[in-house]
């Protein structure tokens, strides 16, 4: 996964593990007996929570696209689309003689890879780019392509039942595959009809994929859902650069069934734009003032990291060896709601409050279905923390798939009116 900003990872050296008398004083009901070492384990750090925004995530290339959108009761609309361009499947074609062709079909399948939300129809449309993207360029979740005004979906077939948890069936008959869930998108025949024109040409056009990109340099796939009811949509992640992945022209020469794909590829350029409007919403408060976060915080792919700060770390001695620094993130979360959080959150940091980059601390925290909770093992951190090697920004948590899914998260903070708060549970030695 791609992160940004540009994320480096931190080797934080661990000190020598040093026996001493027992401390079990505090937090022996919050952690479990089997996982205390020698020494004091305290809970009692007054943690300071917020959530901070985004503007610049590079998405181009990541290992899925997200297509779709949503209306989240708590978050406010989520809308993606994605830009990519196509390569031949080999130059030259020879379609024989036109004038015996007979187009039955124009497809873009797009293989799934997972989806959050709702399962509901959605309105796909495709464009073609009216200009060029690189490969070895950087492009943003904010980045616009101008597109061609003429929408390449078949007439009356853009409204789509999405299906990522099925298995597609193509052909009809006895002639039928069964294949990996993917969305499969009818394209207007009159553009296929204008492509294998131009191979038959002689224009140069398949002669190499240079020419074809400056032919049809790529198309937008998106959703056009307008208003969606509260609780409504979902966005869906497709691995484009899958060979499932491509668009095909399905078609007759002389009664034979032939077929002819443009497929997109690892040489591919492709990136993700996402529209994600809070206002009104909790979270928009939040950014406003930053001291409501001690009620719930939150965590937003593409847009919102959740910081957690250590406010009263300076409190340890410094001749301190830690041993276990458990980072314990309550989550609001209900069995079976749509919008849940996922099954992991990347941890990160800035080693001084003045730095543009986050580093990556190289762990994860994992959500546990039976607590409702992140916990994320920030040993390292906080003896860098004590060591003074870093400066006390704070953890910065964010959906682990951050630039490639629409994941969200609602924390509960010092003063949640729930029952499960968040905690740092500690335990270290001194020497």
């Amino acid at each position: 996964m791609k992160f940004l900003p540009k994320i480096f990872f931190l080797l934080l050296v661990g000190g020598v593990l040093f026996s001493c008398s027992k401390d079990r004083k505090l937090g022996k009901d919050t952690i479990d007996s089997s996982a205390y070492l020698d020494g004091k384990t305290v809970d009692t750090f007054e943690l300071v929570t917020y959530t901070i925004e985004e503007d610049s995530i590079i998405t181009d290339n990541a290992s899925n696209v997200v297509l779709g959108s949503y209306n989240d009761p708590k978050f406010g609309t989520f809308d993606a689309h994605f830009y990519t361009q196509f390569r031949l499947e080999g130059f030259n074609p020879e379609f024989g003689d036109v004038n015996t062709i007979q187009i039955d079909s124009f497809v873009l399948a797009l293989k799934y890879v997972g989806y959050y939300g709702d399962l509901s129809p959605q309105q796909f449309e495709v464009y073609e780019m009216n200009e060029p993207i690189y490969l070895d360029s950087t492009y943003y979740s904010f980045t616009t392509i101008a597109t061609k005004p003429t929408n390449l979906v078949a007439p009356g077939k853009g409204l789509i039942y999405p299906k990522p948890l099925t298995k597609t069936v193509i052909g009809t008959g006895t002639d039928t595959d069964t294949l990996e869930s993917q969305l499969r998108i009818p394209l207007d025949t009159n553009k296929a009809w204008s492509i294998i024109n131009e191979a038959a040409s002689g224009n140069g056009t398949f002669s190499s994929n240079e020419n074809f990109l400056n032919y049809f340099k790529g198309i937008c796939v998106k959703t056009n859902n307008g208003l969606q009811a509260s609780g409504v949509g979902a966005a869906f992640y497709f691995d484009i650069t899958n060979a499932a992945s491509k668009a095909t022209i399905y078609f007759k020469l002389a009664g034979v069934a032939k077929k002819y794909d443009l497929l997109i590829n690892a040489s591919s350029a492709d990136f993700t734009h996402v529209d994600i409007e809070n206002a009104g919403k909790p979270i928009a408060q939040i950014l406003q003032d930053s001291t409501k976060g001690a009620t719930e915080f939150y965590a937003q792919a593409f847009k919102h990291r959740a910081i957690v700060k250590i406010k009263n770390i300076d409190d340890l001695p410094k001749n301190v060896i830690i041993h276990r620094a458990d980072l314990i993130l309550p989550v609001q979360f209900q069995t079976g709601n749509r919008y849940k959080p996922g099954s992991s959150v990347s941890a990160a940091t800035k080693l001084k409050v003045s730095d543009n980059n986050y580093t990556n601390l190289g762990i994860l925290g994992e959500f546990s279905e039976a607590n409702k909770y992140f916990k994320v093992d920030a040993r390292k951190y906080v003896q860098a923390l004590v060591n003074n090697d870093v400066e006390n920004f704070g953890v910065v948590i964010s959906p682990r798939f951050f630039i490639n899914s629409s994941e969200r998260i609602v924390f509960n903070g010092k003063n949640t009116t729930n029952k499960s708060k968040p905690k740092l549970i500690l335990t270290y030695t001194t020497y």
